[in-house]
This record gives structure tokens, sequence and C-alpha cells, in this order.
């Protein structure tokens, strides 16, 4: 006998109270019946009416938007974004909150999650419970700061615009200017060309350097176009049968400046987003390390030497740094910035396999910054046995963080200090770095 199909209640609006925030850009609710709602657009205290976008009768959980304010917070602003709100644009969560409570909203959820998952409270974690702003980026609720140095634009295959993917969906929002994107990007014009044949165009402005680079991701059996934007830019493409990056006209790369060193990242690779962010990250993992002459350090998912060159640089020539990463063209880049110091290694690879092959067994310093997964438990165990006086953990995912804290703390470490910072203003997004130690030393 064949099953019932489930009754899907996209569409369906409910009138609610709105509870706390939660992880992703929403805040949770429940309906007359006890369904979870994970409600979009709104903020704790509110009442509103939610349409439901995601969810049949028996789901666990509904996904839905605000889209009807009855009793607004405080903290609500007119969203400055004109493509913000129910239904368009998904690169903001937070465009309707004031500044200040965006990064309340981002400490009320690290706090969550590290009382959830890591079994911390801020005190135990060595966090005053602040989320800290970049420099530049304090402004009055109204205004946005343009922070965003990378943007990857989708194409309207019916228009060929260029414009930005809705929430959790293929379909493409049409803008006309993206107010978060930085200056250096919204310079090119993007946005006025037309990139028919073309599934998306990715824009960075480089940071520290005039270098503009875009890659064009073709689709299947279309030609490139002639690429002619406001400002000079290098063109590269992605490659429809290896999915490779490919060099089409001017350098493969852009120049990036962090902690007076400039860095090769090359093929679109990782760089931090927020023009400030690189700077703002070493100079809180430095302060937390204190590397000391003649130490020795791992730098884990190292990407193009960031703070493996910021190590060497302060442990001297008698210290020596290895770095770890999965990327071969990082590993290039990583390799070529960090030429100058004759005791830094690169080796290229996952840092799972990678690591257990290098015999090391001691060592002084540790800094990791894992994809958004975390580094799991078994790295962190490895990590664990090595005996480094202090470890940096930098973070861009909150409960990858906290999983991965809880790990330490069974391996015999604890958070000396941890601090967050507002590196994705505008977004559910925050940057952590926790400085942990073995859980003997004193404080």
């Amino acid at each position: 006998m064949q099953a019932e199909p489930k009754k899907s209640l996209v569409g369906t609006e409910y009138e609610v109270e709105v509870g706390p925030v939660a992880h992703g850009g929403h805040c949770v609710a429940r309906t007359s019946e006890g369904q979870v709602l994970f409600v979009r657009h709104t903020l704790p205290g509110e009442r509103v009416v939610a349409r439901v976008t995601e969810g049949e009768e028996d789901s666990r959980f509904l996904r839905a938007d605000a889209v009807q304010i009855l009793d607004p917070a405080k903290d609500r602003i007119e969203a400055p974004c004109p493509y913000a709100g129910p239904g368009r644009c998904g690169g903001c969560d937070w465009q309707h909150a004031k500044p200040g409570a965006q990064r309340r909203l981002k400490g009320e959820v690290l706090a969550e999650q590290l009382r959830r998952l890591a079994g911390l409270t801020p005190e135990e974690a060595g966090w005053d419970g602040t989320v800290m702003p970049a420099e530049g980026d304090k402004l009055p609720a109204g205004e946005v700061p343009q922070w965003r140095t990378r943007v990857q634009y989708a194409v309207d295959p019916a228009t060929g615009k260029a414009g930005l993917r809705r929430h959790r969906s293929h379909e493409v929002e049409p803008i006309e200017h993206c107010m978060i994107a930085a200056e250096g990007v919204s310079e090119l014009g993007i946005e006025e060309r037309d990139w028919s044949g073309m599934a998306s165009v990715d824009a960075i402005a480089a940071t520290g350097s005039q270098d503009r680079q875009v890659i064009l991701t073709p689709r299947p059996g279309e030609r490139l176009p002639i690429v002619e934007l406001d400002r000079p830019v290098s063109v590269m493409r992605v490659g429809e049968k290896d999915g490779g990056v490919h060099r089409v006209h001017g350098r493969p790369f852009v120049r990036e400046r962090a902690d007076g060193r400039t860095y090769r990242v090359g093929n679109g690779g990782f760089w931090q987003v927020h023009p400030k962010a690189a700077d703002t990250l070493v100079l809180a993992v430095m302060q937390g390390l204190l590397p000391r002459k003649g130490e020795t350090a791992l730098d884990l998912y190292c990407g193009v030497g960031l703070f493996a060159g910021a190590i060497a640089d302060r442990v001297g020539d008698q210290g020596a740094v290895l770095g770890i990463e999965s990327s071969k063209r990082a590993v290039e880049d990583a390799r070529h910035n960090l030429e100058s110091f004759d005791r830094v290694r690169i080796e290229q690879g996952k840092v799972e396999s990678v690591l257990p092959r290098t015999g090391i067994t001691d060592v002084d310093l540790i800094v990791l910054d894992p994809p958004r997964a975390g580094a799991g438990k078994q790295t962190v165990r490895h990590l664990s046995s090595l005996g480094a006086r202090r470890i940096a953990y930098v973070a861009c995912d909150p409960a990858a963080l906290a999983r991965d804290l809880g790990y330490f703390g069974e391996a015999g470490y604890r958070v000396r200090v941890l601090r967050a910072f507002d590196l994705f203003p505008m977004t559910s997004h925050v940057e952590c770095v926790a400085i942990l130690e073995p859980a003997g030393n004193p404080s």
C-alpha cells in the first residue's frame, strides 16, 4: 500500500511570538500546535505573521519568513538595502536590525553554542560576551559598511544580468548595487553588463593593492564574453571539464597586504573577505600566542601562509614553522610568499593525513584555521598530544568552534581567552579567536 504524500505547509501563515535568536540568521518561534518555526526577517520578542517557506505537516521544524510585523522590537530599523526582505536577496540576515543589536544577537548565538556544545559559560571560555566591530565599521543605524572584497554574482539565464541568490534558492535576485560590496568591487560595474552565457561572475578587489580580478564560470558549451569593465582587471575562467581556474588575461593572482607583508593569492583562493580581517585576526592570534624567539610552530589549514608568516617573523632564524594546506595552488602561493624564511616548510594535503606522517611529537605553538566544519575529534586529540604551550583556534562557525573546544577540554586543554569579531556585518556570521593552554597551567 502506497503511503499518502505528506502535506506541504509552504505558504501557510501563523501569527506567532518570536523567541530567541538561533544559529543561522533566524529566530525561533512555535505554532499553536507546538511545531518549531525558524523565522527570518524578525527579532526576538516581536509578534509577527510568519509564512512557511519550507516544511511539511510532520516535519521536525519549519522554515518561515516574517511577512508582517505586528509588534516590532525596539532594535528594528527599516532595512537600508532595497533588496533585503522575504523572498529577496539571501546575502544578508540582519539588515532590519540596528548595528549594535546585530552584534548582540551574534553574541547570544555564540554563548548558546558554547553552553550547548562545549559546556562552557562565557566566563569559563575567557570571553567578556562582546562581539567587536572591525575598525571603521561602527556606523549609525541605516548606514552599511562596504566590507565585502569578494562577491560572487549569479547570472540570470533569461536576462544575462548579474544578481545575488535568494535565500536557500538558485533563483537570482537582480540588483543594481550591493550595499555591502567593497568600493573596489562596486567600481567594476559588474551589475551594468550583459553576462549572457555565464553561470556566475566572481569579483575580487584586493586589500592593500589595486589588483582587481573577475572569475567567470560559463554555462556548458558557452564561450567567454569580451570583458570590458570600469577598472582594469585580470580575467580567469572556470574550466568546464576540470573545474579548475585558468588564466584568460592579466595576472593569475591578486596581491593582498597584512601584518606588514604582501601575500600572493592565486586562482580566487581563500583570503579573508573583510579588508580589516587579516590584520585583526593576526593581531589577536599573536597577542594570544606571544611567540618567543626559537620556538617551533604549526600553522594548520594555512592557506597562503598568513599566520605562518606572522609567526615566522616573531620566532626568528632559530625558530621553525610547518604549514599544512590541502589546496595545491594555495601551497604554491604560500611557498612563494614565505620563501624568505629558511625555516618555514609548507606541506600539501589534508591535516589529518599529513600531520601524522611528519613524525612531529612536540611543538611549542599551534594555529589552526579550519574550514566551516571544524577540525574534528581525531585532529583535536592529535594536536592535544603535542604538548603545545598555547594553541590559537580561528573559527568562522561558532557551532564547529564549540564542538572542537569540547574535544580540547576532554583532551586536557582549557580556553584561556576567547574573542569575537563582527567581520561579516549584516550577516549572521561571526569570527572568533580562542587561545587554549594545558589545563594545569595557572592563569
